[in-house]
C-alpha cells in the first residue's frame, strides 16, 4: 500500500492518540455505524475521543454526530460527543498536487488533536483513495467490517465454490499487508487488524459456516483477528436519525417507543465486538487520559526565566 507521489512520502511520528481505523473498500459494511459505536464506547469510559470522516462524499459519520448533537439540543439529554472533524478529497486537475493538498489537511486535522486526545477514530469511504490508503498507514488498530456472506468477502479473497479454498487474495487485503510492512520498517509500528463479521445470523446456515471457517483460515495466513459484530437489526436504522447509539441510556420518553429486547441485545453486541477489539482501555490507560484532563485543565503559567537568557 504505497502512498508515495513525487510530492509526498509517509513520515510516521510518534503520537500520543491511539489511532483506530475503520476501512473497507466496500461500501454498506457498516463503517459509519460501527466507528460512531467504538467512539461512544470509548467516551463513556473517560477517555477523550477525536472522529475523522473521510468519506466526503457520503459524510455518513459526520451526519450522525450532526444527528446526535442535534438531538441532545433538541431533548435536553446530555449525550457524550466526540471532538469531530472531516478531511475533503480534493479534485483538481494534477493528481500529485491533490495527494499533496489531501495529506496536507489530514495531517493538520490529526496535529489538532493527537496530543489532546486518548483515541481517534477515523472512518474511510468505500472506495480506494489516496486518503484511505494513507490512514490505513497511521492505523494502531484496523477494524474491517464485512457482511457474513461469500458476496463480501471477496473484498478479502476469492474462493472456490467447490472445494472453499481460497484461491486470489483480493487487492485490498493485499494493500493492507504491504501498509503492514511498511508501517514495520516505518517506525517499528504494529497494525492490529480485526475482521468483524456483520450480519451474523443467530442460526447460521451451512453457507455461512463454510464462510465461517473460510475466514478463520485467511486470518491465519493474512495476521488478522476474527469478531462477531452486530446483526442485522431495524434499531440501528432506527439510532441514525436522532445520532444515538446501542450503548446510551434510553427509555420510551428518548426513543419514542419502549425499548425492546433486541435494544438490549444491540448493546450487548457491540459491548462485546468493543472488548474483542483489545483496545488499550486497563487502569494505566484510563490514568494517563485523567492525567492529560488534568493538565489540560490547568491555567498556562508564564514561564519565568533566569537573567542569563534575557537579552
Amino acid at each position: 500500500m504505497s502512498v508515495n507521489s513525487e510530492s509526498s512520502t509517509f513520515e510516521p511520528k510518534r503520537k500520543l492518540a491511539h489511532v483506530i481505523v475503520v476501512g473497507n473498500e466496500k461500501g454498506g459494511s457498516g463503517k459509519s455505524t460501527l466507528s460512531v459505536h467504538i467512539a461512544v464506547a470509548l467516551l463513556k469510559l473517560g477517555f477523550k475521543v477525536a472522529t475523522l470522516d473521510l468519506d466526503s462524499r457520503q459524510l455518513s459519520l459526520t451526519r450522525y454526530i450532526e444527528n446526535r448533537r442535534k438531538w441532545s439540543e433538541k431533548s435536553g439529554v446530555t449525550l457524550e460527543m466526540p471532538t469531530h472533524h472531516t478531511v475533503t478529497r480534493t479534485q483538481g486537475a494534477f493528481t500529485v498536487a491533490n495527494e499533496d493538498s489531501e495529506r496536507c489537511e489530514l495531517i493538520d486535522k490529526l496535529t489538532a488533536v493527537e496530543q489532546s486526545h486518548d483515541f481517534v477514530v477515523i472512518d474511510t469511504p468505500g472506495s480506494d483513495t489516496y486518503l484511505q490508503r494513507l490512514v490505513h498507514l497511521m492505523a494502531d488498530t484496523l477494524v474491517t467490517p464485512v457482511n457474513d456472506s461469500f458476496v463480501d468477502f471477496d473484498v478479502l479473497a476469492k474462493v472456490d465454490a467447490d472445494t472453499n479454498e481460497v484461491t486470489e487474495i483480493s487487492h485490498y487485503a493485499k494493500e493492507v499487508r504491504d501498509a503492514r510492512r511498511e508501517r514495520r520498517m516505518a517506525d517499528g509500528g504494529f497494525i492490529d487488524w480485526v475482521v468483524v463479521r456483520n450480519r451474523v445470523g443467530s442460526l447460521q446456515s451451512r453457507n455461512e459456516l463454510r464462510l465461517s471457517a473460510v475466514i478463520q483460515r485467511l486470518g491465519a495466513e493474512l495476521g488478522y483477528r476474527v469478531a462477531d459484530g452486530v446483526t442485522e437489526r431495524v434499531v440501528f436504522r432506527e439510532f441514525f436519525p436522532i445520532g444515538l447509539t446501542a450503548l446510551d441510556e434510553f427509555d420510551s420518553h428518548v426513543l419514542g417507543t419502549p425499548p425492546t429486547m433486541s435494544h438490549l441485545s444491540a448493546r450487548q453486541e457491540i459491548r462485546k465486538l468493543v472488548a474483542a477489539l483489545n483496545l488499550p482501555v486497563d487502569a494505566h490507560s484510563r490514568e494517563k487520559a485523567e492525567k492529560r484532563k488534568t493538565w489540560l485543565q490547568k491555567p498556562l503559567k508564564q514561564v519565568v526565566l533566569p537573567d542569563i537568557f534575557v537579552s
